[in-house]
């Protein structure tokens, strides 16, 4: 087995805006990560950072904001959902983006007996249940590696994209 080693350069960084402007020009899926406080309190946020890592154990990863309430839900509970969100779903993508202290009171949501978090069935095309197996802090975001452990499919409705700074839908082949 080989083993990686990280290589540390002195170099100067992009300017933020630069970065940003460059990563909204790479379109993805919109997704609400969501876990629930040791309490039962409900915690999202919207989240584009979501990537597929590996099959064989069925593993993504999330990006999340350090310092959120969500990312602090998910490090005390061990487990998160992810909300894919399907094309009608923008008001709710907006919604856990603004951090309204509301949001759980005006969107559907429920908890299911061996879910690992809030499950958006009205809003989501596709729920994954994950339990953490792994973090890594970087700047300002945390990595969280969860394991799948259940994969729901409420709808079979096309993914809410986003991309250059707006929200779009799949387009329709005819």
């Amino acid at each position: 087995m080989t083993q990686s080693t990280v290589r540390t350069v002195a170099a100067p960084a992009a300017a933020s805006d630069d970065f940003r402007t460059m990563m909204s020009s790479f379109p993805t899926g919109v997704a609400v990560v969501a876990a629930e406080d040791l309490d039962g309190t409900p915690r999202g946020m919207t989240c584009s950072s979501v990537c597929s890592v590996a099959l064989d154990p069925p593993t993504l990863l999330v990006c999340l904001r350090a310092g959120s309430p969500t990312l602090q839900a998910v490090l005390a509970s061990g487990e998160f959902t992810v909300n894919l969100l399907h094309e009608d779903a923008r008001g709710v993508a907006e919604l856990f983006a603004s951090g309204d202290p509301e949001r759980f009171r005006v969107t559907p949501w429920e908890r299911t007996a061996d879910g690992a978090g809030p499950h958006l069935p009205r809003d989501a095309h596709t729920i994954a249940d994950c339990t953490v197996s792994l973090t890594h802090r970087t700047g300002d975001h945390v990595t969280v590696f969860g394991h799948v452990r259940g994969i729901s499919r409420p709808s079979g409705r096309p993914p809410l994209l986003y991309g250059l700074r707006r929200f779009a839908t799949w387009p329709t082949t005819t």
